[in-house]
This record gives structure tokens, C-alpha cells and sequence, in this order.
């Protein structure tokens, strides 16, 4: 090899790093997601900066759920890890805070202040996780998620912030959409009982009283008495309408169904909520913004308000 020939290599070696870094740089961060509700907000903030993986989809009880070997693989390959925190990923606890001592991971909903969080009903020393039920609470998460990705990436902090701004103004006509339509609601019929108290914070934010069959987690379970319980009040109170969710069983709202039946009070299933987890990918019902004007929407017009069927941007699937 002449001297020429190597002066040349030599240079193209000593360029190798930077040009690595050049073209890291230019490629999506890598995000992994625990729930669609975080996916959604690292996608909404991160745009075309960030490519996110979303472990558990439509239907996923993040209360149960473990994860798989892929998911480990694609959490230790990742650039960041968000996670939810205040122990809803209850069976991921573990493993998360393990991979924080290797890798970037933050637990999004716990930058919220403690004084605005609910008490846990089976856990003294935890919270609720429930957050993203109110627009006004989950816009901290998501100021949260624009952080951790402008940390990762400080170059993209400008279109970050931008897409930020974007995203906390439709929370923002979100929550004055959710007022407006749950205020029409007559007030003896603000009643919404559900699989499992899921929809703590929305109550205290709307004005409903809540009853969950099972508790804050999916894993607590439904005593006959608790049920026994619950059918009495529907029918003491003249309660119309029940809620299934998609990411619990119906058995047990269905029990109480039958149950109010048996005492001569006719009580109909009013709708399906997404509780837990978003709707299907790729649909508008699937975004954090969908998933909550359908609940809006399906809670308000079961309980007597007159709200549109298209809901606040009139993108609802019909009949949901």
C-alpha cells in the first residue's frame, strides 16, 4: 500500500465517528411506549423526530399485563423508554426500574404534583393512575413526554415545543368540549358505574358519582356482596344505564344487569368505554383526543344529554 493510499484510509477513519453521528442524527429516535394513551402523546410531541413502539394495544389491561421477550428486547434497544408510573404497570415495576439503571426511562404520569392525584383504594402509600380520564390532568403528562424528548434529543426542542403548543390546544377544546356536553346531563342521572373505578378523576372533574364493581386495578375482585350491593342502588335510584369497558370482562356488569332485572328494574348497557386502553390503531378512536370524546360522548347521550353522534369533531364511528 503506498503512502498515498493510506493518508487517504487514515483520513476516511478519523471521519467514520462523525459522520456515525451525522447520520444518528438524522434517524428517528427510538421510543418505546408502555400504553397507546403515552405512544399517542410521544407521537403527537415528537412527530417526525421520533418513531414509537406502544407495547400494549387495543383492549390491553395494563394492570396485568407483563412483558414479553419482545418487548424486552425493543426497551433495551430503545433510545428512551416512557412509561406510566404510579403503579399502574404493576407487574412491569420491577423490570422498569431495573432498566433505568442502564438505560433512559421515565415514568411520565408521576411528574404530576402528588396534591392532585387521587389515594389508591387497595394501596395506602399509592395513586391512582387513572390520569388521562381528564384532558386538564393528562396535559401534564404530556408536557412530561415533551420534556423526556427534548432531553433526548435537545437539537429538535424548538419542534418539540411547537408540537406541544399544538397538541395542549386540542386538550384544551377537549376539556371545554367534555364540560360543556357532561353539564347536560340532569343531575339525578350522573351516575356512572363501570367494570372497575377507572373513572375516579373524570368523576371529581365532571360532577359524577362513580361506582366500579372491581376497584382501581383490574386485579382486585368483585365480591357477590359488592354486586348485590351495586343492584340495589340501581334500583333504589332508578339508575338507566351501565357501562362495559374494552379492556375488562362484562361479566360482571352483566351480572348486575340480570340482577336489576330480577327486581323488576329494566337497566341497559349504554355503551362501550375505553377505559384502560385506546381503540383500534390507525382510527380516530385509537388517539387520546378520540378516546375521549367517545366517552364523552357515549356517557353524555346515554344519560340524557343531547350531544352530537359525530362527536366534538364529528370524526366518531357511527354507532360508537
Amino acid at each position: 500500500m503506498d503512502r498515498r493510499t493510506a493518508l487517504k484510509l487514515a483520513a476516511g477513519a478519523a471521519m467514520l465517528p462523525w459522520a456515525a453521528r451525522a447520520a444518528s442524527a438524522a434517524q428517528p429516535l427510538q421510543v418505546v411506549a408502555t400504553t397507546g394513551m403515552i405512544a399517542d402523546a410521544a407521537r403527537q410531541v415528537g412527530g417526525d423526530q421520533v418513531q414509537v413502539k406502544a407495547l400494549m394495544g387495543p383492549g390491553v389491561d395494563p394492570h396485568a399485563y407483563r412483558q414479553t421477550r419482545t418487548d424486552i428486547v425493543a426497551m433495551t434497544r430503545a433510545d428512551l423508554v416512557l412509561w406510566h408510573g404510579l403503579y399502574l404497570e404493576a407487574q412491569m415495576q420491577d423490570f422498569m426500574h431495573g432498566l433505568a439503571r442502564k438505560r433512559t426511562v421515565v415514568a411520565v404520569a408521576e411528574a404530576i404534583p402528588k396534591d392532585l392525584l387521587r389515594g389508591h383504594d387497595d394501596y395506602a402509600d399509592k395513586f391512582d393512575p387513572h390520569v388521562w380520564m381528564t384532558p386538564i390532568l393528562w396535559a401534564r403528562v404530556v408536557t412530561e413526554v415533551q420534556r423526556a424528548l427534548t432531553e433526548a434529543r435537545p437539537e429538535a426542542a424548538d419542534l418539540f415545543a411547537a408540537n406541544a403548543a399544538a397538541h395542549l390546544a386540542d386538550l384544551e377544546q377537549l376539556s371545554i368540549y367534555a364540560s360543556n356536553s357532561l353539564a347536560k346531563v340532569p343531575e339525578h342521572a350522573r351516575v356512572l358505574l363501570t367494570a372497575h373505578d377507572a373513572f375516579g378523576y373524570f368523576g371529581d372533574a365532571y360532577g359524577f358519582e362513580v361506582l366500579g364493581i372491581q376497584g382501581i386495578s383490574t386485579e382486585s375482585e368483585a365480591g357477590l356482596n359488592r354486586i348485590s350491593a351495586l343492584v340495589d342502588t340501581l334500583v333504589d335510584r332508578k339508575i338507566a344505564a351501565v357501562f362495559v369497558e374494552t379492556s375488562v370482562s362484562d361479566r360482571n356488569i352483566r351480572a348486575i344487569v340480570e340482577g336489576a332485572a330480577s327486581k323488576g328494574h329494566k337497566v341497559r348497557i349504554g355503551g362501550e368505554l375505553f377505559s384502560d386502553a385506546m381503540g383500534p390503531d390507525g382510527t380516530y378512536e385509537g388517539t387520546y383526543v378520540g378516546m375521549i370524546d367517545h366517552n364523552v360522548t357515549v356517557i353524555a347521550g346515554a344519560l340524557g344529554a343531547d350531544v352530537p353522534l359525530g362527536g366534538m369533531n364529528g370524526k366518531l364511528a357511527a354507532g360508537s
